[in-house]
């Protein structure tokens, strides 16, 4: 039975262990924080017991006994055939933990960190086994939008790569290999283009927050939920992706001869946005709507699952 280290057991640790033991990985956790270690397993059990369910987990009780918190870091990586690292989102944080992973580690087991927006190459240059060392960046909530960024600095194996990618795969995850890297990865800077033209045509009036928001929940989300962007393009003209931008190129450069600027970024910009969306929500009105969104993103991925993998593809 494989065994998985997980360092860091806050929202983003608590998740990846709960998708490991799910896949009958042992699952070591650890944390620097002594009030997290205290209570990470039980809220990993939790969360099994409620992605029981949804019908995302087929025996969250043999999946609660292969967890365990470790005694110390060194005791979570002794064993581990994979390290996924979920520390705080700080580079001077990732430097200092990734040396402590290089040194304790098996040396051909790969150092993946969960980091949103931090390069490989940023934390790992120094480091003896810095070609085991990559980014496996995930989604949030991961146990139910399963999409992972693999990114690999300049030295990053070939081999580290392709093990991640078969570890992610395995576990039921559904992994995309940046090949080199860029700032934000890749679904963050798409996010930004998406966000940056949102914010653009609230704060120039021409559309409100609210009906924005349907635009993409019930209009380019609903495909966006099973296609990509090239395939649903690739549906919009007779002869796919040339053919829809030979007709519609026009639009998408007059559309580029006025972007929007960083000033949408700017306070009292996004503060325009803010207030045409609504009230500042309190803590508890946020968490009330995240359990919303779980329960909604939970029976959205039990209807994926039950969808024929196989698509038609052009010519079938």
């Amino acid at each position: 039975m494989p065994n998985v280290a997980i360092i860091g057991s806050g929202l983003i640790g608590r998740a990846w262990a709960a998708i490991f033991a799910r896949a009958g990985w042992q699952v070591a956790l650890w944390d620097a924080v002594a009030a997290q270690r205290t209570v990470a397993v039980g809220l990993v059990a939790a969360q099994l017991d409620d992605m029981a369910a949804n019908g995302l987990a087929d025996d969250p009780a043999a999946a609660k006994g292969r967890l365990r918190m470790a005694t110390s870091l060194a005791d979570a990586v002794a064993s581990a055939d994979f390290v996924q690292e979920c520390g705080p989102e700080l580079l001077d944080a990732k430097r200092a933990l990734f040396a402590e992973l290089d040194a304790a580690a098996k040396p051909d087991v790969v150092l993946a960190s969960s980091t949103s927006a931090i390069v490989p190459s940023q934390f790992t240059e120094g480091l003896a086994g810095r070609a085991r060392c990559l980014v496996g960046h995930p989604v949030n909530p991961p146990h139910l939008v399963p999409v992972v960024e693999i990114c690999g600095a300049p030295w990053t194996s070939d081999a580290a790569m392709a093990r991640a990618r078969e570890v992610y795969a395995a576990i039921g995850q559904v992994p995309i290999t940046v090949n080199k890297e860029i700032d934000g990865f890749i679904l963050n800077r798409l996010q930004a283009a998406l966000l940056t033209e949102a914010f653009r045509l609230v704060q120039e009036g021409y559309v409100s927050p609210a009906d924005l928001d349907h635009t993409v929940a019930d209009g380019l989300g609903l495909r966006w939920s099973f296609m990509g962007p090239f395939e649903t393009i690739e549906l919009n003209a007779p002869e796919g992706i040339a053919d829809y931008c030979r007709r519609y190129g026009p639009f998408f450069r007059r559309t580029l001869e006025r972007q929007p600027t960083q000033a949408v970024w700017d306070d009292a910009n996004v503060q325009k946005v803010a207030d045409a969306f609504g009230p500042t929500p309190t803590a508890a009105m946020v968490a009330a709507k995240s359990q919303w969104r779980d329960r909604r993103l939970a029976k959205l991925a039990v209807h994926k699952r039950g969808q024929a993998k196989a698509k038609p593809t052009a010519g079938t």
